[in-house]
């Protein structure tokens, strides 16, 4: 109980600096709209007029999701797209479910920093500093346990156990996005092979045959 009120007391703590990073809100709601007859004109841009708003602009289900990819982890991030209330509020949550030893790979948020709290499972997780120190800071976490990811560093979470996890993590943006760093540099095939070898320091047949792989996207 005392882990579950230390997440909410510390997002809540978070969400106080959210408009940093997200646009500051000048009414109670802006609601996306998607139906273009019932819209109002808000900063240039579409949204429905507030009387016409309902509780399902605000609402989402998350359900447990498939997690027998190769990476064995789905994330379910929804963001202003699935909750249309959720624009301008600079707050988003997300659930990720983990098989046995299942992994979330290397990323980050560049518009937010996270907070997780761990429901099932045991998992270590971490950050890197940035330069010049490049500072691993990692740690073991149980149910209950919470761990906080400074905004825009990279990280991670592995399931270490021989039984599936979930965790949930709150995000002080509604659209915090992500960037898989290894999806990112060998995925894109828009990075020349050379420039990637000389920066890796490794023989181009490596670098070669990392771009030919299928890299997953957990999100």
């Amino acid at each position: 109980m005392k882990s579950i009120c230390l997440f909410f007391t510390t997002f809540l703590a978070m969400t106080s600096f959210a408009f940093t990073f997200d646009p500051n809100p000048l009414e109670d709601f802006c609601v996306i709209i998607n139906d273009i007859k019932t819209w109002v004109l808000v900063n240039g841009k579409c949204y429905k007029e507030p009387k016409l708003v309902t509780p399902d602009d605000f609402f989402f289900s998350i359900k447990e999701e498939n997690i027998s990819s190769q990476l064995g982890s789905q994330v379910t991030l929804p963001t202003v797209s699935e909750i249309l209330g959720l624009n301008t509020l600079g707050i988003s949550f997300a659930r990720i479910d983990f098989a046995p030893k299942g992994l979330n790979p290397p990323h980050a948020h560049p518009r937010a920093a996270e907070i997780l709290i761990v429901l099932e499972g045991t998992l270590n997780v971490g950050f890197v500093t940035s330069n010049p120190e490049n500072r691993l800071i990692t740690k073991v976490l149980n149910k209950g346990d919470v761990f906080v990811f400074p905004i825009g560093l990279i990280h991670f979470q592995h399931n270490m156990g021989d039984g599936n996890a979930v965790v949930i993590s709150g995000l002080n943006s509604h659209n915090s996005r992500v960037i898989t760093i290894i999806k990112e540099v060998f995925g894109s095939n828009q990075i020349s092979s050379e420039l990637l070898t000389k920066a890796l320091q490794v023989d181009n047949n490596i670098v070669d045959n990392l771009q030919k792989q299928f890299w997953l996207d957990n999100n």
